[in-house]
């Protein structure tokens, strides 16, 4: 019986590994798979493939590559490269014309077949970023459009980033402490680790601190490391050499466009490992070299770094080299979730109201007790961007002058029944509740220890360093 159901099961596996079913998976994947024998003749590619590169499948089998791919010659293309070879090469960009004539850049990796240590072929698998390259490529080449010499003496005294200190609004000891520590720094030219969570405005303390220092008549350049696809993040940031890959231009990255002024890497932590290497060796040097350039060019530029996780818990994940850290975090400053700051959520809203009055056209003035008593308890996940959203979505729709429960959006519906007080215990969430247990558990072992801080952190498993910074983070002395 056993081995009966074996060969039935061999022979329904048989049926449906068959070649004509496996193109028809094939032809389903978003990427393009072609497969070439040992001469360079296409013996296969997928629907994926002639779409991108605007083949004829049945024109193509049977053509050499460098053929189909007038563009390419056999030390630049690929597939002949693994071929001759025998190594894969991984995550490769290449910008090559097509068959018809169309620029088109892709990124590939490239496995060579091999059969009893002979290679029969090579796979190809290969990603279209035609459209992200050219806007990523339209951006820099806009930056660069503005900063040029004549636009920035005309720009002298306005600067190019718009925030201010007087933008930051709030009354709390956490945020006129943030905004001291912020302008101090903002004298010096050292770099700056800014983190907080989504929506608490680090972008606008990084402008702020770029329109406070002597470099506010310079380029301030934005670029948010995970808005770009990692293989193309390299050439952006340093730019290229006409050459160094095929289809490439002589082009400034963002370092060079930002020279003289502030570069902000905003989710740095995105970044590539091995690109980080590389940028701290530009922060070391003071140096770029562009992707496939031989010589290097000075910069003069301040990196401002932004995450929105605690940047030692960043470390210990490895998405930040430990060395990068160290280098970026000269000053650190941690913006504080508005939950932490309940006494700013009134004088935030009223700021609010006014700047949708001016721009809606309207006359609110004001909310009524009870809307600032859930406003009060409600933990906001989302932060002074929620707020923002939350009161231009009830102006929007609003008739009357006082905004009041029932304008609430729905999920607010279920704190309008409870007391302020309940609203209040109740907002604690998943994350407030292990750092109570976390703080409790480092106090009472450096009770044990009778405040040894290298036998505590031994104790807890964790980094005399970590710990340092975790007392600091709980003002446990």
């Amino acid at each position: 019986m056993g081995i009966n159901s074996l060969k039935i099961g061999g022979d329904r596996m048989k049926r449906i590994l068959t070649k004509k079913n496996i193109e028809k998976v094939l032809d389903y994947i978003g990427e393009g798979i072609q497969i070439v024998d040992i001469d360079g003749k296409i013996v296969y590619c997928n629907l994926a493939a002639a779409n991108l590169d605007n083949l004829n499948r049945n024109e193509a089998i049977g053509k050499n590559i460098l053929d189909i791919y007038p563009s390419l010659t056999e030390a630049t293309s690929t597939l002949m490269q693994v071929i001759k070879s025998g190594h894969p090469i991984y995550n490769f960009q290449q910008t090559f014309l097509n068959y018809k004539g169309y620029k088109i850049t892709t990124i590939n990796s490239s496995i060579p077949i091999i059969e009893e240590k002979e290679i029969l072929g090579a796979l190809e698998i290969s990603r279209d970023i035609t459209q992200v390259k050219a806007l990523s490529e339209k951006v820099v080449d806009l930056q660069k459009q503005l900063y040029n010499e004549e636009i920035v003496k005309k720009r002298e005294r306005k600067g190019t980033a718009k925030y201010t200190f007087s933008d930051v609004i709030g009354a709390s000891k956490e945020i006129k402490r943030l905004k001291e520590k912020a302008l101090r720094a903002a004298q010096n030219l050292s770099s700056i680790m800014v983190y907080g969570s989504t929506g608490t405005g680090k972008e606008l303390i990084v402008q702020s601190i770029h329109n406070a220092s002597v470099r506010s008549s310079k380029p301030f350049i934005a670029q948010n490391c995970a808005a770009i696809p990692a293989s193309l993040l390299e050439s952006i940031l340093f730019g290229t050499s006409k050459g160094s890959f095929t289809g490439a231009d002589d082009r400034p990255g963002l370092f060079e466009l930002a020279n003289g002024g502030t570069l902000f890497l905003d989710e740095i932590n995105s970044m590539p490992i091995e690109l980080q290497s590389k940028l701290l060796r530009v922060l070391e040097e003071g140096n770029i070299r562009r992707v496939g350039d031989i010589r290097t060019r000075p910069v003069d530029v301040r990196i401002i770094a932004a995450m929105n996780m605690d940047p030692l818990e960043a470390v210990e994940k490895k998405y930040l080299r430990s060395d990068l850290f160290y280098r970026l975090n000269v000053v650190s400053l941690r913006i504080p979730n508005l939950k932490e700051r309940k006494e700013d959520v009134e004088v935030l809203l009223n700021f609010f109201i006014r700047k949708f009055n001016k721009k809606l056209d309207k006359q609110v003035l004001g909310v009524e007790p009870r809307v600032m008593e859930i406003f009060h308890g409600y933990h906001w996940p989302g932060n002074v961007r929620e707020l923002e959203n939350v009161i231009e979505g009830m102006m929007n729709i609003l008739e009357g002058q006082l905004i009041t429960v029932e304008d609430l959006p729905y999920y607010f519906k279920s704190y309008s029944y409870a007391s302020a007080e309940d609203i209040e215990a109740n907002s604690i969430s998943l994350k407030e509740r292990l750092e109570e247990t976390e703080k409790q558990v480092i106090t009472e072992m450096l009770t044990k220890t009778k405040g040894n801080v290298t036998t505590t952190a031994k104790l807890l498993q964790m980094p005399r360093q970590t710990l340092q910074y975790k007392m600091q983070k709980y003002q446990i002395t």
